[in-house]
């Protein structure tokens, strides 16, 4: 009889165990955690290096994160620089700069950006692109299938 009351006492101990887990999973207590939205998706900003210049497409687009992807166009070496000509707002701006991309090769570089005017250069004569950044792109946060 004794062993009965033992198997009912450890019943219930494993249930308190379980009620208090379940408790703990659904968020009960309080954590303080705020769901905000996820950033805007990357978008895909392409630039081409000619012997005269950089082609960018787009060249006017909303701010949040980019992938740019450069095309060396030209018979030398070309190193990409992605920098601030003017922000809209507070902070300081950006500057960021590729490897040496050999000719006819690519390289990507991944920034977040904010409102404002933005220069794609590589010097030596050749002419920079402009990227005109508008405000935030709209959040991920209901798109499927994202990164």
């Amino acid at each position: 009889m004794q062993s009965a009351g033992r198997r009912r006492a450890a019943a219930a101990a494993l249930g308190v165990v379980a009620v208090a887990a379940t408790a703990a999973g659904c968020g009960v207590g309080g954590s303080g955690y705020k769901n905000e939205p996820r950033p805007p998706a990357p978008i895909v900003v392409t630039a081409s290096i000619s012997n005269d210049r950089v082609s960018v497409s787009p060249r006017i687009f909303g701010a949040g994160p980019i992938s740019l992807v450069v095309t060396n166009q030209t018979g030398a070496s070309q190193q990409v620089t992605l920098e601030s000509i003017e922000r809209v707002g507070q902070g300081p701006g950006i500057r960021q700069q590729t490897a040496p991309i050999n000719p006819k090769d690519t390289a990507t570089l991944k920034a977040t950006i904010d409102p404002g005017r933005y220069r794609v250069g590589v010097g030596g004569g050749i002419s920079p692109g402009i990227l005109s950044v508008g405000r935030e792109r709209p959040s991920a946060q209901n798109d499927l299938l994202q990164p």
